[in-house]
């Protein structure tokens, strides 16, 4: 939707109505919106590459702002909708959920080919992308190691993540998967990475990704 610089808007927080933290939001031209992504200045083709997604592939109203340092994206919301993204639930909950069951079975086949020196830096890999994303409730070593180890489909309290979310994350597991086994073979025949899940539940996830960029990366 919009290229802007720093010059360009306003940049504020507010307190979310539901949780003891702060959100930012980014105002332009009477518009809001909240912040999706952060990414270092090294990161440009990342940054790019989700604002892309999101505004040509998914029809989302968002901003790419560029600041000397870094770049971020930024999704439009009213302010009062913040109070709503719990996340977590109906569809939402199930991408999450498939996409936690994929990150488990990168890690498994990594442990298993690779040996657990290989998992063990694999952890910190991810761990080190979602918190420099800043995703919610994930962001440290721990998380992961919790990620790869819990039954995603019985959890209660699942990771509030928002669709940007699932995306990035599951572009950059596929990255990372990518670079240690030097192919893209781990990520071929989603189906049956997914057989754990219910089949109603599987071929939701499977038909929303295919409508997706991450259908080519997932197949």
């Amino acid at each position: 939707m919009f290229i802007l610089k720093r010059q360009d808007v306003e940049i504020s927080s507010i307190q979310h109505p539901k949780r003891d933290q702060q959100v930012p939001i980014l105002t332009y031209q009477g518009q809001t919106f909240r912040l999706i992504s952060l990414f270092k200045a090294s990161q440009e083709e990342e940054a790019r590459a989700l604002w892309r997604e999101l505004t040509d592939n998914r029809g989302k109203a968002c901003v790419l702002l560029e600041e000397p340092d870094r770049f971020s994206v930024w999704g439009k919301v009213r302010l009062d909708q913040i109070g709503s993204d719990t996340g977590g639930h109906s569809k939402q909950g199930i991408y999450i959920q498939a996409s936690i069951l994929l990150l488990q079975a990168v890690y498994l086949d990594i442990e298993e080919f690779l040996g657990g020196r290989q998992a063990t830096l694999f952890e910190k890999d991810m761990a080190e992308f979602l918190r420099q994303q800043q995703f919610p409730q994930t962001s440290s070593l721990e998380a992961v190691k919790h990620l790869v180890s819990i039954n995603p489909l019985e959890i209660v309290n699942i990771p509030p993540w928002q669709e940007n979310h699932v995306i990035s994350f599951l572009q950059t597991l596929h990255q990372l998967g990518k670079s240690y086994f030097g192919n893209a073979n781990f990520a071929n025949q989603v189906n049956d990475r997914l057989q754990d899940m219910p089949e109603a539940e599987r071929s939701l996830f499977i038909s929303w990704l295919n409508q997706t960029s991450l259908s080519k990366l997932w197949q």
